[in-house]
């Protein structure tokens, strides 16, 4: 589903005609609609389920309680919780129904709290990594067959931006990021690359994997790159891996034996292997469960460069990204500076305009 249809589903699900006397089971990795349907969350894990009251957010928050108390989770785990429950306190516009824990009593376990992105500090470096210019499209015509997708478009990607690009299936959000890439010649207009531009690509599909297939996991990635700068430090391929869920056993396995999420998560590791500065991402949350996505997010919060994100993930786009962009099949690229919820009334406002074309239409023959 897109991002207007899981808007549909939580709607119709929660709203005035639901039906009052019927349960619902979800199971799901979309941390939005959680929040909008669930009264209860599961987490189900190590052989046990524990029930937490509420929907992600106030999951969040339990959690982290839970943890604070025993006193036993991990300290790289600890932290992860603390981050994510600083950006839902902050307010995050993900959130659609407010948790029935008091967000203040999370006062006392966040004192600590992580900083929120440094943006200025890493538009700044990345500034001085990429220059001025990254990649311009300028009066730039798209067409995919028949169709265009982008009629005479400028955008200017700038060093540190963060943009999300949401829109209908089918709307040519991917053919956008291949035109970014330069791996879709234009029908009309000019592609401009900045000199010091390193782009790297994670794409829907995990082939490219194919030829590694006998190979450990931690050899895959020390094959690109040993060690790389993230953040204020340098860290290893293994500690980057087991940032994102590989332990010390699973980094040994091979390839071929790794599941569908943890080809995905070592496609991710070995792209931020490669030290870009820019990175376009095309649905990256494809097979990958919460945990992994809050620790995907955590590495990109301190990654400096210029990130370009397709994805039906609302909770994501919010997360990572400071700007957001709609296709509405119009052949324009428009700004949403309300995010999400502009974007699904934007495309309320098509679809009921569409609907009484079709009735005058009908009308008058």
């Amino acid at each position: 589903l897109d991002v207007e249809g899981v808007a549909w589903l939580a709607g119709y699900l929660t709203g005035p005609r639901a039906r009052t006397d019927a349960a619902l089971v979800v199971v799901t990795h979309d941390r939005w609609f959680l929040d909008a349907v669930a009264t209860q969350t599961w987490e189900v894990g190590a052989g046990r389920v524990e029930s937490y009251e509420g929907g992600y957010a106030a999951y969040v928050l339990a959690k982290a309680e839970r943890s604070r108390i025993a006193a036993v989770t991990a300290e790289r785990r600890d932290n992860l919780l603390r981050k994510e429950l600083a950006w839902l306190r902050r307010g995050a516009p993900a959130r659609t129904s407010k948790p029935k824990f008091r967000l203040d009593a999370a006062s006392a376990l966040i004192a600590d709290e992580p900083p929120p992105r440094d943006e200025v500090a890493l538009t700044t470096f990345a500034t001085r990594r990429l220059g001025k210019d990254v990649i311009d499209l300028l009066d730039a015509t798209v067409r995919l067959g028949e169709r265009t997708l982008l009629d005479r478009v400028t955008w200017r990607l700038a060093p540190g931006d963060r943009v999300g690009i949401v829109g209908v299936n089918g709307a040519g959000k991917s053919t956008l990021l291949r035109a970014f890439l330069g791996d879709l010649p234009l029908a009309a207009g000019k592609r401009k690359v900045g000199t010091t531009v390193l782009t790297a690509y994670l794409s829907q599909e995990v082939d490219e994997l194919g030829r590694l297939a006998d190979v450990k996991v931690v050899d895959a990635i020390s094959e690109v790159r040993s060690h790389i700068a993230l953040g204020k430090g340098e860290i290893s391929a293994s500690q980057l891996a087991q940032r994102l869920g590989f332990s010390g056993l699973r980094q040994q396995s091979r390839v071929r034996e790794l599941s569908g999420g943890e080809r995905r998560r070592l496609q991710f590791v070995r792209l931020m292997m490669t030290e870009p500065n820019v990175l376009i991402l095309d649905e990256p949350t494809n097979d990958l469960d919460i945990e992994t996505l809050t620790a995907m997010e955590d590495v990109l919060d301190g990654w400096a460069g210029t990130l370009l994100v397709v994805s039906h993930d609302r909770y994501l786009l919010e997360r990572i990204c400071d700007r957001q962009v709609a296709l509405l099949g119009d052949g324009r690229v428009r700004d949403l500076p309300g995010g999400v919820t502009q974007y699904l009334e934007l495309r309320a406002m098509v679809t009921e305009g569409a609907a009484r074309g079709a009735g005058s239409g009908s009308g008058g023959g």
